[in-house]
């Protein structure tokens, strides 16, 4: 499997995937030359510590809205891995959801958020089995859960018996060898934001450079896992000067604009990665459920830069 992919819709909302603006972006993702599209989308628990996950009617995008954009990029050629994510409603970083492991607590927290998430993710199995998505994902950093080995191995089981096709987890770069159940999916996945600058308008060589040394621990990995393809679920890094040195950033819009370094950042990674039997691919981050229209747009969008040019000379290839 070799996938060639962006993340789609991840800023959509309640009704926004229905759209004639979205219709128009999923089919200039296309236009990219890619075969994947990873269709991203939140729901939420009040807090880090809260148990219960649930739609923000408000917000979350519908089972309507979620079988349209599989059938929409279906039509354009596009496989679809469906990827739910659970947010923290308070602004908390998903990767803090953790419980005490104390055995003796009135309450089995763990096993209350565990049912809970578990629901959660068979609801969008059945979802992603009768769309026919291609992969199906089943988590996305959440680091604060992730030695809970039996509790995960058990969710995952209870995915499998709704959806039959591949299945991913996305860890977050640097904990890909805390988790010790890869041998339950398919798939190898970690957001893939490695600093690989030193400094702002770093070249692209020097980023080359640090993606060859960043991928001989991952090589490992997949080693230690019976050579288990590793996919770079999510991976990007915003049009902004200095963004390569955290390319997780999104948040310091004070940056000067700067198309070079993203595209460095692209090409640099491409050129590493691209010829390595033991890596699936990418789900580039992200492309916006309707195209963008502030020019200059200092995002993790490509749409009219130089990494959109970038990234159709290399899916215009063939591994």
């Amino acid at each position: 499997m070799f996938i060639k992919g962006f993340t789609y819709g991840w800023d959509g909302r309640r009704g926004a995937y229905r759209t004639p603006e979205a219709a128009l972006s999923m089919e200039r993702l296309a236009a990219l030359g890619g075969n994947w599209a990873a269709l991203a989308f939140g729901v939420v628990q009040d807090s880090y510590n809260a148990t219960q996950i649930r739609p923000d009617y408000r917000y979350t995008v519908t089972d309507r809205d979620i079988a349209t954009a599989v059938d929409t990029l279906h039509h354009n050629g596009l496989k679809v891995c469906l990827k739910p994510v659970v947010n923290c409603a308070d602004g908390l970083w998903r990767a803090n959801i953790t419980f005490p492991d104390d055995a003796y607590a009135r309450r089995d927290y763990w096993k209350e958020w565990f049912e809970s998430y578990t629901a959660f993710l068979c609801h969008y199995a059945e979802i992603a089995e009768e769309t026919g998505c291609e992969m199906f994902c089943v988590g996305c950093e959440m680091v604060g859960t992730e030695r809970k080995e039996d509790h995960w191995r058990s969710t995952i089981a209870a995915v499998r018996e709704i959806y039959h096709g591949p299945i991913v987890y996305n860890t977050n770069h640097g904990h890909e060898f805390d988790v010790k159940w890869w041998d339950a999916v398919d798939l190898i996945g970690t957001s893939a934001y490695y600093k690989v600058a030193q400094k702002p308008g770093e070249s692209m060589e020097n980023m080359k450079a640090a993606w060859d040394e960043r991928k001989e621990s991952l090589r490992e990995l997949s080693r230690q896992n019976g050579g288990k393809q590793i996919l770079f679920m999510e991976i990007g890094c915003r049009s902004a000067s200095g963004c390569a040195m955290m390319p997780y950033d999104f948040s310091h819009r004070e940056f000067p604009y700067d198309e070079d370094e993203q595209a460095n950042f692209y090409e640099s990674c491409f050129r590493s990665m691209w010829d390595e039997d033991w890596f699936a691919g990418w789900f580039w981050w992200d492309w916006y459920t309707k195209l963008p229209q502030r020019q200059p747009e200092m995002g993790f969008s490509i749409v009219g830069k130089k990494a959109e040019a970038i990234v159709k000379e290399w899916y215009a290839k063939t591994r």
